[in-house]
């Protein structure tokens, strides 16, 4: 998949209104956080910190690395569900995230936004096999073998 990029969203045409679209006034609290990221240049260092995770040219272009990150972002602080950036997360190494998240940190610190010394990251990466007959649960598995050896015993008799 190719890395979208915010100046890619910048160019991008109307696709099917012409006209102005209405719009909310925002949270003082997301204006300012923008204000912060964008005078910091957080767009293009989260680009330049992703660029390993995407082609250079094969695929569509993805959802930008900026705007993904405002998206985690704003699920944390929201306590909303990250069911339909997953795949995006999983793309992108724990390492990443935490580079990325504590350098939002440290300029939401900067700028007085926020305070406090503790960060973490959940960005567990779990491999799955999807076919359900290879599922063994280890409960199961622990009943099977005792299931086995009860058996073993009894023919032993």
């Amino acid at each position: 998949m190719a890395m979208g990029t915010r100046k890619m969203r910048e160019k991008q045409a109307d696709i099917w209104y012409d006209g102005e679209l209405p719009t909310a006034p925002g949270h003082p609290f997301y204006k300012r956080l923008n204000e912060v990221l964008d005078n910091a240049q957080f767009d293009l260092f989260c680009e330049a910190s992703c660029a390993d995770f995407y082609h250079q040219k094969l695929g569509r272009p993805s959802l930008p690395p900026g705007q993904y990150f405002r998206i985690m972002m704003i699920g944390f602080f929201e306590g909303l569900d990250h069911v339909t950036i997953s795949r995006t997360r999983r793309l992108i190494d724990p390492a990443t995230h935490q580079q990325i998240f504590s350098w939002v940190l440290e300029r939401l610190a900067q700028a007085g936004l926020i305070k406090g010394k503790t960060i973490g990251v959940d960005s567990t990466t779990l491999e799955a096999n999807a076919a359900m007959k290879s599922i063994v649960r280890a409960r199961h598995r622990r009943k099977l073998h005792g299931v086995l050896e009860a058996v073993g015993r009894s023919g032993r008799n």
